[in-house]
């Protein structure tokens, strides 16, 4: 085995001698060939055995990787739909589980697209007053300083 390994780092590696034969080449005739034969054997037994190993576990992989692939813009219907909701409810548009649901049946996309698309129409899109604010701060700082009799 270690003569294999040798003779491959070798012939990788252009050879101690840089392709002259050395005398023991010289004197065993063909038996280089028999080695390099014997390498690719002992090569493709090892892909072989990997790739019956670990071959559906690549496979799935690469699936699970050509799924994540982007898959572009939603259809221009749902858009719409998605819009005329959030012009509706611009003031605080933060869909019920409900009214997500009900957007999904109108659409044809599933709940996922849909939190992603309000998730990102908010950021890009929406400024709360500072009205807002002041009226969310307030109604929270009375809950706890509200006293109990």
């Amino acid at each position: 085995m270690e003569k294999h390994v040798i003779s491959a780092v070798n012939k990788l590696s252009g050879g101690p001698n840089n392709g002259a034969l050395s005398s023991d080449e010289e004197a065993s005739g063909g038996e280089t060939e028999m080695d390099d034969h014997q390498t690719r054997i002992e090569d493709r037994e090892l892909k072989d055995r990997l790739l019956r190993q670990y071959g559906n576990h690549i496979n799935s992989l690469k699936l699970e990787f050509s799924k994540k692939r982007k898959k572009g813009k939603l259809p221009k219907e749902a858009r719409q739909t998605l819009l005329e909701w959030w012009n509706v409810h611009y003031k605080w548009p933060y869909p019920t589980e409900g009214d997500k649901m009900s957007l999904a049946e109108l659409t044809g996309l599933d709940q996922k697209q849909i939190n992603n698309w309000f998730i990102n129409q908010r950021k890009r899109h929406w400024k709360p007053s500072e009205n807002m604010h002041l009226a969310m701060m307030d109604s929270l700082s009375a809950r706890h300083f509200c006293v109990e009799d």
